[in-house]
């Protein structure tokens, strides 16, 4: 399995929009974006720094996506 790359929330936040997802609110330093048809969530903060693997992962889960998806997104 290739290694989770390091992302910042702006390419998670195109990755997420191009799987569905919008912009649902912002609360205080987050981004809560939905995705309609399969009724999930995704809340990414606002800061301009990498996201920590553990942090990354979980957020994948969250809104219902792999590790390989989004390894695929990227290239």
């Amino acid at each position: 399995m290739p290694k989770l790359p390091s992302l910042r929330p702006r390419e998670i936040i195109s990755f997420l929009k191009a799987n569905g997802f919008d912009l649902d609110r912002v609360t205080g330093s987050h981004f809560i974006f939905y995705n309609a048809s399969s009724r999930r969530r995704a809340v990414i903060s606002r800061h301009d720094r990498d996201i920590p693997k553990g942090t990354l992962i979980s957020l994948l889960r969250e809104a219902g996506f792999s590790r390989e998806d989004i390894i695929k997104f990227m290239d």
